[in-house]
């Protein structure tokens, strides 16, 4: 009943509440940050803690389906050993990792 008293216009017909219209948008705001950002930011953290940890011998895939392990590492780049071939590919196209033992 709050809620009907709150978005509803008054009674001669004039202008609805514009407290109650600032807190719609607020509302819908929140439920999107809470929705879509913030856990797109959470997964980008995530991913950039498990590019920042990778090391020598630790087992990736990337994003595009390579399967190798790693040989070298430089700041931005990796160097994998897939089966017989070496490939160099960007640290950011690593989709995940299973370390090494």
């Amino acid at each position: 009943m709050l809620m009907l008293s709150l978005f509803a216009g008054s009674p001669d017909g004039g202008q609805a509440n514009p407290a109650a219209t600032i807190m719609m948008m607020g509302g819908f705001i929140a439920i999107f940050y809470f929705l879509f950002f913030r856990p797109q930011r959470k997964q980008q953290q995530d991913h950039q803690a498990l590019i920042q940890g990778l090391k020598k011998g630790d087992e990736i895939t990337s994003v595009g389906g390579i399967v190798g392990t790693i040989v070298h590492l430089t700041d931005d780049r990796v160097t994998l050993k897939s089966g017989e071939t070496k490939i160099e590919i960007e640290r950011s196209k690593i989709g995940s990792v299973r370390t090494g033992g």
